[in-house]
């Protein structure tokens, strides 16, 4: 049994015996490392407060999830309209509105969230395709959903081709086209290709041409060997639990066309990349793609748990009553959080916010390169990873938690930053919300150049 102390800071009492005692009742395997376990006592906008008072800076949008911000008030009074809950005012045991659940059962809300979301993703750029929703409440489970559905189009085609590296979630399917084939034992309908990620492992790296040619070739081999059983291949818009690698969008648009030639289905996991997150409302948009399935989620709702395979009539019929069903698809509470979400996308100015911050990031982390800590920088939109060097005996690894815990501590207690733990070991993801104030951001990754500095002297 692996002995796990708690992480303690001075001067923080409550968030310490908090960290203790979660320690205690829960699993640590519930939990993904960092070095600061930061414990939030709620949050505002672009920002956490600790239950002490200290105020961070959340560079991490709680995991890809809060593009418009933690807890913006228009988004909630859409929520509790959409949800009918201005009957709680009358008083009384029980309050009039719709059910949290609502399974094996239809509402009106969840009608309409279907209309919404269809309507929004054939409006953007590559969303032609898409005219059926398929709910569910977890990016893995949608991955599961999209994959049964391209098994079953036709009988006797059931292998899946995935990139290499990418990640998908950890349960079933999803955990079969994760990572890649020597991770662990594998489902064999599962053959993984490579993705391009030395050519686009830097901002510098990824303006250069990508030869196409390996790639290809990789493609014309597996249909050689398996294409009388292949039915689908997944991907990802760019690489996010694999280390933040943006590719050439002709990488993308070569594993369409594949799909094209050979009638697979081509199904895009944007579940980290949707709702404005690297640019566009959708990735597919800015990759000039046109996917069969798109899975969204984390944005989707804005922080309420839901998650969607969108796409192809004809591909999800090819399931029977029930065979995606399950206690929370398409609930009502979900389903408000996605209709008030698009609401403040179509009404607001937050994709021109995100673009506008999106400058101030990259030029921001490019410069942290100088410090030294930094040894490569790769992003779009407001999505980056910034990939920790080796400095002298201290590997990669162990300076991107010096960093995170700096971050964390702030400066006398004042520009303060919350980061996740690493990625692939030493890269370490900045994205904060589309909606943050570019002053205010800038300060941060002001703060964070001298983060990087002290680290590298250190």
């Amino acid at each position: 049994m692996t002995d796990i102390k708690p992480i303690q800071f001075d001067g923080e009492e409550q968030s310490n015996e908090v960290r203790a005692n979660i320690l205690q009742q829960e699993p640590f395997a519930i939990r993904t490392f960092t070095p600061s376990q930061c414990v939030i006592s709620h949050s505002a906008g672009s920002y956490h407060y600790t239950p002490e008072g200290r105020k961070l800076a959340d560079f991490t949008s709680g995991v890809l999830v809060a593009n418009l911000g933690h807890n913006p008030v228009s988004w909630w009074n859409r929520v509790i309209d959409y949800l009918g809950l201005e009957a709680i005012k009358e008083g009384g045991e029980y309050a009039k509105c719709v059910p949290l659940t609502a399974y094996n059962a239809i509402t009106e809300v969840e009608s309409l969230a279907n209309q919404r979301i269809i309507a929004n993703l054939q409006a953007a750029p590559g969303g032609s395709r898409i005219n059926q929703v398929m709910w569910s409440a977890s990016g893995s489970e949608a991955v599961q959903k999209a994959l049964w559905a391209a098994m079953k189009r036709k009988p006797g085609k059931d292998m899946i081709i995935a990139t290499r590296d990418g990640f998908h979630g950890k349960k079933g399917l999803a955990g079969a086209v994760t990572g890649s084939e020597h991770d662990k034992e594998r489902d064999d309908r599962v053959r993984f290709i490579s993705f391009p990620k030395a050519e686009c492992d830097d901002v510098e790296t990824r303006k250069q041409a990508l030869d196409l040619a390996p790639y290809q070739q990789e493609l014309d081999q597996l249909w050689e060997e398996h294409g009388d059983r292949l039915c689908c291949i997944i991907t990802e818009p760019y690489l996010g639990g694999g280390g933040s690698y943006h590719p050439q969008k002709e990488y993308l648009q070569l594993l369409q066309s594949f799909c094209r030639e050979h009638d697979l289905v081509f199904i895009l996991d944007e579940i980290q990349s949707n709702f404005g997150r690297t640019g566009p409302m959708y990735a597919f948009s800015h990759y000039e793609i046109e996917p069969d399935i798109v899975l969204l989620g984390k944005g989707l709702g804005n922080g309420v748990p839901v998650s969607a395979a969108v796409g192809r009539k004809d591909i999800f019929e090819c399931l029977g009553y029930g065979e995606a069903s399950d206690t929370w698809s398409a609930n009502p509470l979900s389903s408000a959080a996605v209709l008030a979400t698009l609401d403040e996308f179509e009404s607001t100015d937050a994709l021109a916010k995100g673009a506008h911050l999106a400058g101030i990031i990259e030029t921001g982390l490019v410069r942290l390169k100088e410090t030294g800590a930094i040894s490569k920088v790769r992003g779009e939109g407001c999505v980056w990873g910034i990939e920790c060097a080796d400095l002298g005996d201290r590997e990669g690894a162990t300076v991107a938690n010096q960093i995170i815990e700096k971050c964390y501590l702030g400066e006398n207690d004042s520009l303060a930053i919350h980061l996740l733990g690493a990625l692939a070991g030493k890269v370490l993801r900045i994205s904060p919300p589309l909606t943050m104030c570019p002053n205010e951001c800038q300060s941060y990754l002001d703060r964070l150049y001298e983060v990087c500095q002290q680290v590298a002297t250190g």
